[in-house]
């Protein structure tokens, strides 16, 4: 329906006669209504795995409890956007009805801002993760040098965030990118969820994390995660709350243990 992204002409400022082609990533609104009936807002988002985000976003966002509530999904195309037609269950959809409103208008950055409320973690009610699964710090490596492998779409841009879910050995297995990074967390979920589950391993994040994206994670029951970026207190808090492990300003050369240490172990587990 749309473009991933599209190719413009630039010039580099001390050279601007010199002109070529740049790859730049789509970002289209998507205006999501449930049932038919009821808007729930727009969302600025990459036109790919909807369908995927769909499932993931109605879970974080504990639109549904389960993915038996969602019935069916469908995009169809609007004059300068998408429409996601997200089918719930009635008792579901009774129960996003009964919510506050909330403000939700066109962004791809932070994927609680726009609430009339924000819970502090001890409010959350988030429940803490029991123990495992187990992974070595070579696990870690190794999903942190095969993530470029798997970001298509950040290759030919250079723009978009991605999260990736790797198993307990570093091994990639999918990947989700949006211009959004909270947009891309919920594709992976999703995608996650339709596939039969979270099944052990470590989800692995090109972005900060910060507390949106711990309520999601925490949310989805993933136990460790490896973000690219610094997480902010606010999320350090949560991640401790809901016993994760968390590995942030991750890269190929080190990374910073925050918390959840217990799930480390000393040898790769094949």
């Amino acid at each position: 329906m749309f473009p991933l992204f599209h190719q413009v002409p630039v010039a580099r400022l001390d050279q601007p006669e010199r002109v070529f082609e740049l790859n730049i990533a789509e970002e289209v609104p998507v205006r999501l209504v449930f049932n038919g009936m009821f808007a729930h807002g727009i969302m600025m988002m990459t036109p790919d795995g909807l369908e995927d985000f769909a499932y993931g976003y109605c879970l974080t966002e504990q639109i549904v409890g389960s993915i038996g509530q969602i019935r069916s999904v469908t995009v169809s195309r609007e004059d300068d956007g998408l429409l996601l037609d997200i089918s719930i269950t009635g008792e579901a959809l009774s129960a996003l009805i009964r919510r506050s409103p909330r403000a939700r208008t066109g962004h791809s950055s932070c994927g609680i801002c726009g609430s009339d409320e924000v819970p502090s973690p001890e409010a959350t009610g988030i429940a803490a993760l029991g123990a495992g699964p187990f992974i070595s710090t070579d696990a870690v490596r190794r999903a942190l040098d095969e993530l470029g492998e798997w970001q298509a779409l950040n290759a030919v841009t250079r723009m978009v965030h991605a999260a990736a879910w790797a198993d307990c050995t570093g091994r990639i297995g999918m990947i989700r990118e949006d211009v959004g990074r909270h947009n891309a967390l919920d594709k992976l979920i999703g995608a996650r969820a339709r596939d039969g589950g979270m099944q052990a391993g470590l989800c692995v994040l090109t972005s900060r994390y910060s507390y949106e994206m711990a309520l999601k994670t925490l949310r989805a029951g993933i136990a460790i995660v490896v973000a690219v970026s610094a997480p902010t207190y606010r999320a350090c808090r949560l991640a401790r709350m809901g016993n994760q492990t968390l590995i942030a300003i991750a890269r190929r050369d080190g990374q910073m243990l925050f918390c959840g240490g217990e799930r480390l172990v000393a040898r790769n587990l094949v």
